[in-house]
């Protein structure tokens, strides 16, 4: 079936604007600020949960006190 050209020029120029807002939003959702933003918010949290806050203040005791150790030796 043969298809009108001004059907054609319409059909092309929805989806040149579909393809325009989907790289809009792409550029938005990859924008590396707004990822590093993202990781170092996630990050953040995690580490203020009590499984992950207090062994890592344990470790960090631990490493000043063999620290100290080592210099006083």
């Amino acid at each position: 079936m043969a298809r009108d050209p001004d059907t054609i020029e319409r059909d092309i120029e929805q989806a040149r604007e579909a393809l325009a807002s989907t790289l809009d939003e792409l550029g938005t959702k990859a924008n590396p600020k707004r990822l590093a933003d993202n990781a170092k918010t996630t990050a953040l949290a995690k580490l203020e949960e009590p499984k992950v806050k207090y062994p890592l203040i344990g470790a960090g005791v631990l490493v000043g006190l063999l620290l100290v150790r080592k210099l006083l030796r």
